[in-house]
């Protein structure tokens, strides 16, 4: 299926020839007797694969020519969209590609099935441009994510303390999130070098969405399923758990701006799996019971250790912005990300939220009652979200003279 195969010949999507071979070879399987949660995991990753492929191959193809991609397809055959709906109720899925369930946290198998998660000991399973750049893509998510036991563990450990009033279990758990996060941060920089900017556009088509896309505008319909247009949000990083984790831990989350970007936001809440999304809605609550914010900012020490983790969130969407801007903003004038946000608007609305509590919450913190070491540290800190605030304007001011409709999103 990939445009260039393991032997190095080109494959079905290359040439255009995948929409013919499952409209011809591909049979109508029965999936009903199925319930091995491990292969109704491995169905739906690989029919969400076909389902993409096949969508928005014609795509693909007008890309590669015109810089245009036109419109896909607009009817999902039965032989994929049957079998892939009967999957996707069974393990409460979407019928459509997802980041975690298809694309990245369930696409790599251990070369050494005995060894850890490290980049050099990860193959890729399945892949639309068959490339080393879209293999360093989804990997490096993968390596990011290994630490994420880390920040859950944290997490509850912050939790548990706010709860039971004790400060110094609080600031050390505070502590060991915020170096958690950084590991977390600088594992993402390894992109750089692991996927070529140049490259992702190559492969980016294939992770589109059907929803708020000019590609689809009348959705798609799933032949056996439905007769209803069916839309769905495109794979996005931006529906990974670990940092929606801090956002609800933080208490980040109240304080995001009542728009429709937020919107897109909170709608990407319903494309994770059923665990992550139970345990995000169980943390979100939970810190609001044990008001973690207000129990951090009454010591200004605690506060200096919530500020720095606050902007470790911040680093980490400054790094996707910036991977946005290098990746596709260069590359293209396609107006929307494969998430069917607005592209220049979108990921900006929650960096410029952050931006604005870092500077809110270290204008408060008494400094006269600072250790040295976090009388520095939120000094640093205030000074770059604020610079960073100020040019983050400018330039989304500015791109928006390139980029239209940049407030639609539906």
């Amino acid at each position: 299926m990939p445009l260039q195969l393991l032997d190095g010949k080109p494959g079905l999507l290359a040439s255009g020839q995948f929409g013919d071979a499952v409209r011809d070879e591909l049979p109508l399987y029965d999936v009903d007797s199925i319930q091995d949660q491990r292969l109704l995991s491995a169905l739906f990753r690989d029919y969400t694969f076909a389902a993409s492929a096949y969508l928005l191959e014609p795509c693909d193809i007008l890309f590669r020519g015109r810089k245009d991609y036109g419109l896909g397809r607009k009817v999902l055959p039965m032989n994929i969209a049957v079998p892939l709906t009967k999957v996707a109720n069974k393990i409460h899925s979407k019928p459509f590609m997802e980041y975690a369930l298809s694309y990245a946290l369930y696409n790599y198998k251990r070369l050494n099935p005995l060894g850890d998660l490290s980049y050099d000991n990860l193959a890729l399973i399945r892949s639309f441009a068959g490339s080393e750049s879209e293999k360093g893509f989804v990997l490096n998510h993968v390596t990011m994510v290994s630490h994420s036991p880390n920040l859950v563990r944290y997490s509850v450990g912050v939790l548990d303390a706010a709860q039971r009033g004790d400060r110094a279990s609080f600031d050390m758990q505070l502590a060991g999130l915020n170096e958690t996060y950084e590991t977390v941060n600088n594992e993402m920089e390894m992109m750089w070098s692991r996927s070529l900017p140049e490259d992702y556009i190559k492969f980016r088509t294939f992770i589109m969405g059907t929803k708020n896309q000019p590609m689809f505008p009348d959705g798609v319909i799933y032949e056996g399923v439905s007769d209803e247009p069916i839309f769905h949000r495109g794979e996005s990083g931006a529906n990974d758990s670990m940092v929606p984790l801090g956002d609800n831990l933080l208490q980040i989350t109240d304080v995001m701006p009542e728009n429709p970007l937020t919107r897109v936001l909170k709608d990407f809440r319903t494309y994770r799996p059923t665990n992550h999304k139970d345990f995000l809605e169980h943390v979100q609550d939970r810190s609001r019971k044990v008001h973690l914010k207000q129990f951090a900012l009454k010591d200004p020490n605690s506060a200096a250790l919530y500020l720095s983790n606050v902007d470790q969130i911040r680093a980490f969407r400054h790094r996707h912005w910036n991977f946005t801007k290098e990746y596709i903003i260069k590359h293209t004038e396609h107006p929307v990300a494969t998430g069917g946000a607005p592209i220049v608007t979108w990921l900006p609305n929650q960096l410029s939220a952050v931006l604005d509590l870092l500077n809110e919450i270290g204008s408060g913190i008494d400094e006269s009652q600072l250790t040295e070491a976090n009388r520095i540290r939120v000094t640093e800190i205030q000074k770059r979200a604020a610079a960073q605030k100020r040019f983050l304007d400018r330039e989304v001011a500015n791109l928006k003279l390139r980029f239209k409709n940049q407030e639609k999103t539906e």
